[in-house]
Parts: structure tokens; sequence; C-alpha cells
């Protein structure tokens, strides 16, 4: 995060100078005339270098840390003191550092959001918005609630995925690494067999031989070529176009493809659902869900809504042009829209797609078993039938 070096004066006159890091210049020029204090200089100093990455702090810490905020500040603590008692009770290093620096900032005269603010890799926009949100409202200890359940719901739905897909990812990866291994070191011994024995080889036998002595051959390449793919592939999804794209093919697949529309749809409404409840406007809270919605096409999608409010539409009529939700999801919004339920209306979408992805999961779980077992029979079991079906010719030829 950008560091700045600043120069102002009170209303005393005095001249104070400080140094605050801040997302944006324009955001501590609000946060410093909020003060009181004329601007008389601001400039952006060398970046440090984080002494954390993005992922440092777990998701499971941040709701530990709201749940127990909103307790104290709703038991009448002072915000100060409460982050004081917070930061003595954190056992990681990294979360009790950035805990300490909020507290310190706070007892600056800042406010809980700007705070907040300054630790982008840490709290998403949702979570600041959210706060600033609170704040205004006087209602912080009911928002933090929120955004712990929040997290809860998006942590257990990402889990459920992840935990779906792990099980086929490791078993078909072992298979890759056992046919390998075969190709690679178990095939040219049976070759060096098959040659001491003499005669004409099947033709399974041969065309398996043939596979292996390539691989051997070309294995350097081959392994330049994949990483060579696999940066390209990954360059390519870093562009806008490379990640949209690769988004529209993962929506499109015929297993996976629904699974990961249901989990886009559950996100995207409750996200929505949460913000339009703490009192976050529409507008803001759309930039905030299209930038969480983590994935390209919900993301246009998005976009192409709030530019639709901005002339006027309302927000059922662009997110049907898209083409990205379906008809369900866009029907149940417009009728939120004109009942003005909005969020009562989003969150009984989340709840239904978020079942409905539980219900996808545990399908997929079963279908991908009987499948894996084939795709290891066919693989694995072909490869060994080849290798040994000169051994059962030479067995027939010495019982003759």
């Amino acid at each position: 995060m950008p560091t700045f070096k600043y120069t102002a004066k009170e209303g005393t006159g005095k001249t104070v100078s400080g140094v605050l890091e801040y997302s944006d210049k324009a955001l501590l020029i609000d946060a410093l005339r909020k003060k009181g204090l004329v601007i008389i200089s601001i400039e952006e100093t060398a970046k440090k270098k984080q002494a954390f990455s993005k992922g440092a702090v777990k998701l499971e810490e941040i709701v530990i840390f709201s749940r127990q905020l909103a307790t104290m500040v709703d038991s009448g603590i002072p915000l100060v003191q409460a982050l004081d008692i917070l930061c003595e009770q954190i056992e990681k290093p990294v979360f009790k550092g950035i805990v300490g620096k909020i507290r310190d900032d706070i007892e600056t005269g800042s406010s809980l959001s700007d705070a907040l603010a300054r630790h982008p890799a840490v709290f998403s926009g949702l979570y600041i918005n959210m706060v600033k949100a609170g704040e205004s409202s006087g209602a912080l200890d009911d928002i933090l609630d929120r955004l712990a359940a929040y997290l809860e719901k998006a942590n257990t739905l990402q889990r459920k995925v992840k935990s779906s897909l792990v099980y086929p990812a490791v078993v078909v990866t072992m298979a890759i690494l056992i046919t390998l291994v075969m190709l690679l070191k178990v095939i040219p011994t049976f070759k060096g067999i098959f040659a001491m024995l003499g005669g004409t080889l099947p033709l399974p036998t041969r065309i398996l031989i043939l596979v292996s002595d390539t691989i051997r051959q070309m294995f350097v390449y081959v392994v330049i070529a994949a990483a060579v793919i696999v940066f390209g592939v990954k360059s390519y999804m870093k562009t806008s176009r490379g990640k949209e794209n690769f988004d529209r093919l993962l929506l499109s697949m015929p297993v996976l493809g629904p699974l990961f529309r249901k989990v886009a749809v559950a996100k995207f409404t409750r996200t929505f659902a949460t913000l339009v409840k703490s009192g976050v406007p529409i507008l803001t809270s759309l930039e905030i869900v299209g930038k969480t919605a983590g994935n390209a096409v919900i993301e246009k999608a998005v976009e192409s809504v709030r530019n639709g409010i901005k002339e006027g539409e309302n927000i059922a009529d662009p997110l049907a042009k898209s083409g990205a939700f379906p008809p369900m999801v866009v029907r149940m919004i417009k009728v939120g829209e004109q009942t003005g339920e909005l969020e009562k209306m989003l969150t009984k979408i989340a709840d239904f797609y978020e079942d409905q992805v539980d219900a996808a999961v545990s399908g997929l779980t079963s279908l991908i078993e009987p499948l894996i077992i084939a795709f290891l029979g066919v693989v694995i079991g072909g490869i060994v039938i080849a290798m040994f079906l000169p051994v059962f010719k030479l067995t027939e030829i010495i019982a003759r």
C-alpha cells in the first residue's frame, strides 16, 4: 500500500506532519480534512514491502475477530480498548501486528473503516464498506455480526466445492504418476526380457513399447513443452479477456459447469443481500459484488447492471440481457424490486442455491467415483494386460 508524507496546519495554526499508509491519496486527503486539518502538502514516499502477503491471515481468524469485536462493542466497551483486548488474545504474529496497527490508527483519530482500508490484503472492500455503513448508522455491532455470518457461509460454500474436487484430482494425479513410472521404468525392463525371448510380440505390447521409447527419448522436451504451455496459459489468464474466456469455459463445462454457475449465483446473491441489508448504497454494493464474484462473466454482467442503474434502469432487466443468470433468479430479483423486499428475496435465492450446491456436490461425488474407477481400469489395466500378453502367449506355446 502507498505511504504518504503529509504536512498540514491545525485550527490553532500549529504545523503538523506525519507519515501514513493509505490505499489512495484522495482517501487520505478526506481523512485529514475530517480531522480539521488544512493540508499544505502530501507526497508519496518510497513503497515499503509489506510484511505479509495476501492469504497470510486465514478467513477463520477474521470471522473470530469480527464475532469478538461485535460482542465487545455491543457490551459498551470502547473500540480502542476492545481492539487492545483482541490484540492480546491473537496468537498469530501477522494478524496480531495488523490489529495493533488498526488500534494505533484509531487512537490517532482514524475511523475503524479508514484503519481497515489500510490493510486491503486482509480486509476486502466488502468488509470495509459494511463497517463504514455500520459506523454511519450506529449499528457497528450488528454489522460485524452480519459480516461474521456472511464470511462463515462463504467459507463453508468454498470448502464444499474444494472438497468435491480434491478426491478426483488426487486419484487422477496418482494414476498419471503410476503410468509414467510404468512407462519410464517398468516397461523398459520387460522390453529387455522380451528381446531375449525373441519372436513377434502382440500388437498392444508393440504399441506400448513404442510409446515408452518415445516418452523416454522425448521426456525432457515434453516437460519443457508442458512448462511453456502452462506458463502461456497462466499469462493469458491474467489478461481480462483470457480470464473471461476461461470463466466462460468453466460455466459451459458439461458436469462441473452447472456446479460453478450455482456457486457463482449463490455467492452473488448472498453478498448482495448482506450489503443491501447493511445499508450500503446499491451502486457501491454492485461494485463490490462484481469484484468479489470470483467469475469474470458474472463480474461483466454486474457491471452492465451498474451502468443500467446509472441510466435509470432497474436491476433485473440488465441481468436478463447478460444471460449469465438463470431466469428464475432474474424473476425473483424483479419481484423483490417491485415489492421493496430486494434483500429478503436475495437471501431466499442464496439459501436455495446453497442447498442446490450441496445436492450438486453430493451428486458429483457419486458420479465421479465410478468414472475414476473406469479410468483407472482402462489405463492401468490396459498397460498391465499389454505387458503380460507375451507371457500368456509364451505359456500357451510351452503347454503345446
